[in-house]
């Protein structure tokens, strides 16, 4: 495994940190500087302190108008409790609670919610250079998730989070989603629920590796939504054993994946979509297609389980 792969699990090592020691360090300051143990009442301010270093940020329970900026130095920003720290409603440079564009970051155990901008881009966080872990984390009832820039030489990893109420077509320039990425070099996404989409996408990659697994995408409470995964450039990788339900308010079901539907920038030969169960809301009667690819390129789409009514792949010319 790549250290990229394993970066997770540097993330869980951080939050098994005893609580108490951690807030024995600075009682009275909501975001502490592990390194130092210096405590800061903003976090810009604990992220101006770490600088172009390495650092990790603890963040104790509460409800934070806040965001901040990250322009270099590689962090960790974690919860003391998961779930228990809050990011409500305040967006860095109209942009998002997070805004990176440092070397790397870890997040875990955050909440990102209520996140809007006048330009319908409004993220819990917006990645626009070097590689992101997100763990143990929340999304929910904003214009997006994660929004990032390109970084073909950087690695996006989501483990175990959740993205709830997500999406919007308001905006002039497009339609906002769950997660969407730019020209990154690998997505990976695991173990995480997508749910009650809100417009456009759950999750849209323009990455030239995406790797989706053990996930769930529940659309049965979805409004006005479109595909479950859409890849509009092609991409290698996998998307396997997770679990998809398409529900009755979209705004498109023509499919549950779409493959390059905006041109053939990546290769998508090295695709498998293998070991997942795909079906309809109850009370859905309609037939769509389980993969559809403008590419031809994808051949392994193998061992799903499928609804009635759901086509296993097409060629879309």
């Amino acid at each position: 495994m790549s250290a990229k792969a394993a970066a997770p699990f540097s993330v869980l090592a951080v939050l098994a940190i005893p609580i108490a020691s951690l807030m024995a360090q600075e009682r009275a300051a909501p975001f502490t500087v592990i390194e130092t143990g210096q405590g800061y009442a903003r976090l810009q301010d604990a992220v101006d302190a770490i600088g172009d270093a390495r650092g990790t940020i603890a963040i104790a329970p509460g409800r934070y108008e806040q965001c901040a900026v990250q322009s270099s130095g590689d962090l960790s920003y974690f919860a003391n409790d998961p779930g228990s720290a809050i990011f409500d409603g305040v967006a860095c440079e109209g942009k998002a609670a997070l805004v990176l564009r440092g070397r790397g970051a870890e997040v875990a155990g955050l909440i990102f919610e209520h996140i809007r901008v006048p330009d319908f881009n409004g993220a819990g966080i917006r990645l626009e250079r070097g590689d992101l872990t997100v763990a143990q984390s929340w999304f929910r009832d904003s214009q997006q998730g994660i929004l990032t820039a390109n970084d073909p030489a950087a690695t996006l990893v989501v483990d175990r989070s959740t993205f709830s109420r997500l999406g919007t077509c308001e905006g002039a320039g497009g339609c906002a989603h769950s997660i969407y990425t730019g020209e990154y070099g690998h997505v990976r996404i695991t173990n995480s629920r997508f749910e009650e989409g809100r417009g456009g996408h759950y999750v849209k990659a323009r990455a030239a590796r995406v790797d989706i697994a053990a996930s769930s995408f529940d659309d049965a409470a979805g409004r006005a939504t479109n595909y479950m995964i859409d890849l509009p450039g092609g991409a290698a990788g996998q998307i396997s054993n997770n679990w998809f339900v398409q529900g009755a308010d979209k705004e498109n079901y023509a499919a549950f994946i779409a493959v390059a539907a905006e041109g053939r920038a990546h290769d998508s030969s090295a695709l498998a979509v293998t070991n997942n169960d795909a079906r309809f809301a109850t009370g859905v009667d309609r037939e769509s297609i389980f993969v559809a690819d403008w590419s031809g390129d994808v051949t392994n789409v193998a061992d799903n389980s499928l609804a009635p009514r759901l086509t296993r792949y097409e060629r879309i010319r």
